[in-house]
């Protein structure tokens, strides 16, 4: 008997085994054809992993393992995305420097991530906040800045209070701070800005060139938001002022009853002589401001505003004058910070005329517009639109865009929803941005030769009460010499966004010792592009489009062979909460790897995670679920003693051989793993039914399963004596041949009840079965004489013999 199965030896044993014998390492050769596979690299917290994490890791860990059995030279990399907020708050709280935080909690992770079997390179590790990486990060940034990409503005940004540093506008929710709950206000600020929006075609047509899952496609496709139409200047009745729209719809211009303005739009301050309700426009302007960009233009809040009283606009169209309001759902940074309303055909805007008593007027025929907006308007006929009556709304779009051309009043334009990156950040744990002011020559690079700069040793990286960084007080660090002029000047106190070490890191993992460039030109050209990169839908959109945007910048300055980044991008479906809810510390529902391995094993741990749901759904955690894998691998096991000495697959059972080779085959591929270990269970169930395998079988079962639990597979193959490792192993084929079965088991019924079963041909027709089977000796025996009054036969299932 074989002795029990024993998964954290096993486990240890195997582990080493690989690290000892640099089992996983990409080969320096560029002999073999490669195959890159990527994923998000973690961010360490002091948290550790929860089950969550390895989703995304074991799925491409198997597909990793499966290319090097199929002969390719595979890079599947590690690293750490470790400089941002989290370690620098509890640095401050915990009064610990952020670097021992950091490397305590890289510590951790990789010890973690070896526990569960990974097949990483881990000598092309990398760090972000490593001083060897974050030289290439500030050389990057400075590229950007040469080329005019990198430029400094007044931007709003929300603000918080208590935290005293800016936030994403997703980190601001109900006004106020979704980390600390601090009241969260608008503040201007001088940041650092990257001129993405310069990218934004390029990034958009480059989507119709990669392998992205639609979802993810369609989410950048949103995001980037390309749309065509008009910008048209409004008059300001009573003087030479224009206010500018940018439009998808100029066909429906006549249709225009009033305009709104972005609360901060600069008109406001412009014309507050004209405006006699000013306090009270001073007063709503201060309301928004405690709001995020996405709170104020949710479609399901009610619509606020204030009439400039004082001011009016003139279509310029009808030449009629209009009402002008300040809204928050009107945003300065988006289009030109002005809308024309044409609340006929806008649910928003007819909600908001509906509340404040203004015209809505029908410009594309249907419905009825005094009851409800009529919006299905993507074609149509033209109506109460002087000589744009009786056009489609195609041909209205071009006739009105010719007619403000002519007039001088509008011109053709398209625009982008999105907007240029803000770059900088004002705390301490973060990359320097390497710019030095001078009075006399503005803006300097630090000079290449003095890359990196280095972030220097503080005792205090609080924030301060101005909202500058805490490197601000460090007067012998900030105080430096020109590199143009030799006079005095002061260094940007600004760091970079934790964005930053992440828009590059997969190249630097192609070379990451290299001293002299960001990774030399015969590594790209060898491993670019990223042959498979999966990751959280969470940064399909952000993450995945500022790394584009870095790397075709380097594409378009010669320092990367590809246009694009990634071939191919899937993603995983979050596993929440036993008890439905998304993993967090705040609701006590996290299931720690760690606890759960130490009880089932890695191997089991790893089987689970990809058996069980469909990969891009999200799943609750099952722990029971969890042990009934590691009770299929205890089955796995004992195959051991079910051996005889059959080197052959044995063939009785070769069909589902054949069949199990290449289901699970295509479904890795498909990223199908819960139907692919399915199948190897099925296989597994009909070796317990034959009593006994042969080697041959055993063989082909261990090479399928070894991807998803590695540990357990070397142990047996080893122990059965199958020679070389399975990772030196070559990937099983099927034979087409053998995938149909020659004969099948159907079962027999008389008048309705089954009585027996035979064994036809596989592909035995209903003529065939008429013809043979009555005079089958099983057949008649179970007739018993009777006379056959009916014959009904169900190809591959059953014989209904109807008698007399």
């Amino acid at each position: 008997m074989t002795t029990p199965y024993n998964p954290s030896a096993i486990e240890r044993k195997w582990q080493k085994n690989w690290e000892d014998a640099h089992a996983f390492e990409a080969e320096a050769s560029h002999d073999k054809p490669k195959f890159y596979g990527l994923i998000e690299f973690p961010y360490p917290s002091g948290a550790g992993l929860h089950v969550g994490h390895p989703r995304s890791n074991t799925a491409l860990d198997i597909i990793c393992r499966k290319r090097r059995m199929e002969g390719y030279n595979v890079l599947y990399p590690i690293g750490w995305d470790a400089f941002g907020l989290p370690t620098e708050n509890y640095a401050i709280k915990n009064h610990v420097h952020p670097a021992i935080v950091t490397k305590q909690n890289i510590d951790h992770f990789r010890e973690q991530l070896k526990k569960i079997g990974f097949s990483f390179d881990y000598t092309r590790e990398v760090n972000t906040t490593d001083p060897k990486y974050y030289k290439w990060t500030q050389w990057i940034f400075l590229k950007l800045f040469e080329k005019g990409l990198a430029y400094k503005a007044e931007m709003p940004v929300n603000w918080c209070t208590s935290c005293k540093c800016g936030l994403a506008n997703e980190e601001v929710v109900g006004g106020v701070c979704e980390r600390c709950g601090g009241e969260v206000i608008r503040k201007v600020k001088s940041q650092w800005m990257l001129k993405i929006t310069d990218y934004a075609q390029k990034l958009l047509d480059g989507l119709d060139d990669v392998d992205f899952i639609e979802k993810v496609k369609v989410q950048q496709r949103n995001w980037i938001g390309r749309s065509e139409g008009a910008e048209v200047d409004f008059g300001v009745a009573g003087s030479d002022r224009k206010i500018r729209v940018y439009t998808t719809r100029p066909d429906t211009l006549f249709g225009a009853t009033y305009m709104v303005l972005a609360p901060e739009h600069p008109l406001v301050d412009e014309m507050k002589a004209r405006i006699e309700n000013y306090e009270e426009v001073l007063a709503y302007r201060a309301q928004a401001a405690k709001k995020s960009d996405f709170e104020r233009t949710e479609l399901a809040k009610d619509k606020t505003g204030v009439k400039l009283e004082g001011l009016t606009a003139i279509n310029p169209v009808t030449g009629s004058e209009i009402p002008v309001f300040i809204s928050d759902y009107v945003l300065v940074t988006y289009g030109t910070g002005a809308i024309m309303a044409v609340p006929a055909h806008d649910t928003r805007d007819w909600e908001f005329a509906r509340k404040f008593g203004l015209p809505i007027v029908e410009v594309v025929a249907g419905g009825n517009v005094q009851e409800e907006a009529y919006t299905d308007v993507s074609d149509g006929v033209l109506v109460n639109s002087g000589f744009l009556d009786g056009l489609r709304v195609a041909e209205a779009k071009k006739t009105i865009i010719e007619w403000l051309q002519e007039k001088g009043i509008g011109t053709r334009k398209v625009n982008f929803k999105l907007r240029d990156w803000v770059f900088s950040r004002q705390r301490y744990w973060g990359e320097p941005i390497p710019l030095i002011h001078c009075d006399k020559c503005g803006w300097v690079p630090v000079p290449e030769k003095e890359l990196p700069v280095l972030l220097p040793e503080v005792d205090n990286y609080e924030p301060t009460d101005s909202g500058e960084s805490p490197l601000s007080v460090m007067t012998d660090w900030v105080n430096t010499t020109c590199p143009h002029c030799g006079g005095p000047a002061k260094r940007e106190t600004d760091t970079m966004p934790q964005w930053a070490g992440s828009s590059w890191y997969f190249l630097r993992y192609i070379d990451p010792h290299n001293d002299d460039m960001l990774a030399a030109m015969e590594e790209l050209k060898y491993w670019l592009p990223v042959d498979w990169y999966n990751g959280g839908m969470e940064h399909t959109t952000l993450h995945l489009l500022y790394s584009r945007f870095w790397h075709k910048f380097l594409y378009d300055e010669g320092y990367v062979p590809t246009p694009e980044p990634y071939q191919k991008r899937t993603s995983h479906g979050m596993i929440l909460g036993a008890n439905g809810e998304k993993m967090s510390k705040s609701r006590g529902n996290v299931i720690n790897p760690d606890e759960t391995i130490a009880e089932i094993g890695a191997d089991a741990f790893r089987l689970y995670e990809m058996f069980m749901g469909a990969f891009d759904q999200a799943i609750p955690w099952s722990t029971e679920g969890a042990r009934g894998c590691r009770r299929f691998l205890d089955r796995v096991w004992r195959l051991q003693d079910m051996l005889n000495e059959g080197e052959g697959i044995s063939k009785k059972l070769e069909t589902l051989v054949h069949q199990t080779i290449k289901k699970v085959s295509e479904d890795y591929e498909k990223m199908k793993f819960n139907t692919a270990i399915a199948q190897m269970m099925t296989l597994v169930n009909e070796f317990y039914a034959a009593g006994q395998i042969t080697r041959g079988d055993l063989r082909m079962l261990l090479l399928l399963l070894n991807p998803v639990a590695p540990h357990i597979t070397e142990e047996m193959w080893a122990q059965c004596g199958f020679g070389e490792p399975i990772y030196r192993q070559s990937w099983p084929k099927w034979d087409e041949n053998k995938l149909q079965e020659a004969t099948v088991e159907i079962a027999v019924q008389i008048s309705g009840k089954v009585r027996g079963r035979i064994t036809v041909p596989a592909g035995m027709t209903r003529e065939q079965a008429e013809r043979e089977l009555p005079e089958r000796e099983e057949v008649q025996r179970l007739i018993a004489g009777k006379a056959i009054k009916k014959l009904i036969y169900v190809p591959g299932r059953l014989l209904n013999v109807v008698v007399g």
